[in-house]
């Protein structure tokens, strides 16, 4: 499994929204494009899907841009990379509930696509943003934060 570069960016995007929404008030994309170093344009193809799924709020006009829906320890980056990158179901039988396969019951490696869902699931979704931006201050400061 591999996260594409819009996972990557996305999650910079919100870690970028978390520590710079400080006073309420909306941040362009330019400015978010001018600290994380990546264009406008790709940035645009990112915050969509991450409106749509509510997770961003959004004001057109001189004064607009996007801000978090809530605050950063409410999200995980679970919800976040699906957002953009869908399922982590390794296999295609395993991203709807219901395992609909015709061979699951007799299936010789479903257990272990279904533990590999499941570690990768708990890892991402036990991550909150609140963490990832709390690493990120330390770093920049020189210091290390537990998770």
């Amino acid at each position: 499994m591999k996260v594409s570069t819009k996972g990557r960016y996305a999650l910079r995007l919100m870690i970028d929204l978390g520590i710079h929404d400080t006073d309420g008030k909306y941040i362009s994309l330019k400015d978010i494009s001018a600290r994380q170093n990546i264009s406008i344009k790709y940035l645009e193809q990112i915050v969509t899907p991450l409106h749509r799924a509510g997770l961003v709020r959004s004001i057109r006009g001189a004064q607009g841009g996007y801000r978090l829906s809530k605050e950063p320890e409410r999200y995980t980056a679970g919800e976040i990379l699906r957002a953009i990158e869908g399922s982590f179901a390794p296999i295609a039988c395993l991203e709807t509930e219901t395992n609909e396969c015709r061979n699951y019951q007799s299936c010789p490696t479903v257990g272990f696509w279904e533990g590999m869902y499941r570690v990768i699931s708990d890892y991402v979704d036990s991550v909150t943003l609140k963490q990832l931006i709390d690493e990120h201050l330390s770093s920049q400061q020189g210091g290390c934060v537990e998770r």
